[in-house]
């Protein structure tokens, strides 16, 4: 029961679940092991899990036609990963979906979820919770991509997410801000001149 502490606790924030609702989910999650620059989702493949990081850290990112990598998540622990897009409408992939770090993922399948979504309205509420909340979030980083300088977005990940900064690749960093990992480079030489 310990390997499923994470989530549980994580639904137990908004929703609670029955001895034998839990009992029901652990039965659906599969526990894999993940080597780093390991893929779990690719472009052109459905998605068939919903990832649930227990241990590590990855990004989701698309190629460009010009060959140019764009970040648009990065998960670490307590965090769900996939190409939602895809495993949502159960279309192929736009997405690689990489291990930045050996992780330790639980994943559920569309079709088991789904399935017990029907049976188990609090499951049903915590994904519906927990899909809004990224869809807000995600809305909130679109705005601050609009909206905020360079260096303010830098500073608000690294106020966000201080562990995460430490982490992930600085590359992977810039991708995800929208710039290149020099320009990353000279944002903090001139915040660390400032202080």
């Amino acid at each position: 029961m310990e390997q499923y502490k994470g989530i549980l606790e994580n639904i137990g924030k908004y929703v609670t679940l029955t001895n034998e609702e839990t009992e029901k989910l652990i039965a659906i999650i599969r526990t894999t092991k993940i080597k780093k620059r390991q893929f779990i989702d690719q472009p052109n493949y459905v998605c068939q899990y919903r990832n649930y990081v227990v241990k590590g850290a990855f990004r989701s990112y698309f190629i460009d036609n010009e060959g140019k990598e764009h970040t648009v998540q990065i998960a670490l622990e307590d965090w769900f990963v996939s190409d939602f897009y895809s495993y949502i409408t159960q279309t192929p992939a736009t997405l690689f979906v990489e291990a930045l770090e050996d992780s330790t993922i639980l994943q559920m399948t569309y079709d088991d979820i789904e399935g017990l979504c029907k049976e188990i309205h609090a499951l049903s509420e915590y994904f519906r919770i927990s899909t809004e909340r990224a869809f807000a979030f995600s809305r909130k980083r679109a705005l601050s991509n609009l909206s905020l300088t360079a260096e303010e977005r830098y500073l608000e990940l690294l106020n966000r997410y201080p562990n995460m900064i430490k982490r992930v690749p600085q590359k992977v960093i810039a991708s995800y801000l929208g710039f290149t990992p020099e320009f990353l480079s000279k944002i903090r030489r001139d915040l660390a001149s400032k202080s």
